[in-house]
């Protein structure tokens, strides 16, 4: 067997209900107060309010910094990590972005270094202060993973790889998700089925036995439930399946990392502010239809798994992921976001940049080959 690392959250809690725990565990390994990271549309829903309180309940200070917005600039994370000054606890609740806006305030505060220095792979420096997340999304599975990204200047996006980031303890409550809008249930959900795929199919060193197994149980979980959260948002067993579903594909993706659907996905996001599942959901079918002509056997491994009953294909693979697209509502072209054809070599030049993402990817991508995937999906 080929040598690999595999790393993950130490501890992980899930249950419905579980947020009511948040007290006592906070309490029992925080030193000063702690710091909640969260977005304003989360303070809406009340969520961060009742997490407050069962803090507060248990003696734990707490203060909130609620101004994290999607892909987060560099001064989001810098007010995060200046309002975690003398905090013993760094608490995130919402999204991936408010997630990875915790993990480098958590990471900057406990080590006063910098934003800067930290970008890249293995480029951050511990100490770091305790973290817990809580997510409210079952999409980017940033409750498992070593990474947090960041959009620097006016569009380009720059990550932080470490396992120093990865969090302590991952609270999961299925019922913190039953209010998503049906548009964001179905475009992260997509996300976390492009985390496994690529996972899966990844051509990087330590992709591994333990992450496609877990990729492949994540496919099993969210192929089989995703359309019943977009349609039924109250199912509490598609909801659960869902939140366990992305968190297995973090864990998949975290240690065998994703590849051109993310590096293609990225530009869109940056430049034209469509979120990031979303963005990975337009240019999906594309890119695996590019890897096909080379790779075709790990996408045919997969469709029978995301798509229970159905052929061990490639064109299953990618028609079912088309189909599933559509039938939770999202749009399906670049036109419909608001791209036109003069947009796609600005942003093939930016996915030509991504290249911790493409030289993953199973296929070789140069800029023929990616305008032509943005063309496709246009």
């Amino acid at each position: 067997m080929t040598p690999f690392v595999f790393n993950t959250t130490p501890s992980i809690r899930m249950g419905a209900g579980e947020i009511e725990n948040l007290g006592n565990i906070s309490s029992a390994i925080c030193t000063g107060c702690a710091l909640i990271v969260t977005d304003a549309g989360m303070v809406r829903t009340g969520i961060v309010a009742r997490a407050e309180a069962i803090l507060q309940r248990a003696g734990v200070v707490v203060k909130t910094y609620a101004d994290v917005v999607a892909d987060p600039p560099e001064a989001v994370v810098m007010g995060a990590v200046n309002m975690a000054e003398g905090c013993g606890l760094v608490i995130g609740i919402g999204g991936g972005s408010s997630l990875d806006v915790a993990k480098l305030a958590a990471l900057l505060a406990g080590n006063l270094g910098t934003l800067a220095g930290a970008y890249g792979v293995n480029k951050a420096t511990g100490p770091r202060l305790p973290l817990i997340v809580i997510p409210t999304t079952a999409g980017t599975g940033s409750e498992v993973t070593p990474i947090a990204i960041v959009t620097t200047g006016a569009s380009e996006k720059m990550g932080v790889i470490s396992p120093l980031i990865i969090p302590d303890i991952a609270l999961l409550d299925p019922e913190l998700t039953y209010d998503l809008p049906a548009h964001v249930t179905a475009a992260t959900g997509i996300d976390a089925m492009v985390h496994a795929i690529e996972a899966y199919a990844s051509v990087n060193p330590n992709n591994n036995p333990v992450s496609r197994a877990l990729a492949v149980e994540a496919l099993r979980l969210i192929g089989g439930a995703l359309e019943r959260a977009v349609t039924a948002p109250r199912d509490s067993a598609a909801r659960a399946d869902m939140l366990l579903g992305s968190l297995l594909a973090g864990q998949a993706f975290a240690n065998s990392p994703v590849a051109a659907v993310h590096a293609l996905a990225y530009p869109i996001g940056g430049h034209f502010k469509v979120p990031h599942g979303l963005s990975n959901a337009l240019v999906l079918p594309h890119v695996l239809r590019f890897n096909t002509q080379t790779h075709p056997d790990d996408y045919a491994a997969l469709a029978p798994h995301a798509f229970a009953g159905g052929p061990a294909t490639t064109e299953a693979l990618i028609d079912g992921l088309v189909a599933l697209s559509k039938a939770c509502g999202l749009p399906q072209t670049l036109r419909s976001v608001g791209i036109g054809a003069a947009d796609l070599p600005r942003l093939t030049a930016d996915a030509m940049n991504q290249t911790r993402l493409l030289v993953n990817n199973p296929r070789p991508v140069c800029y023929a080959d990616a305008l032509a995937i943005y063309e496709a999906a246009l």
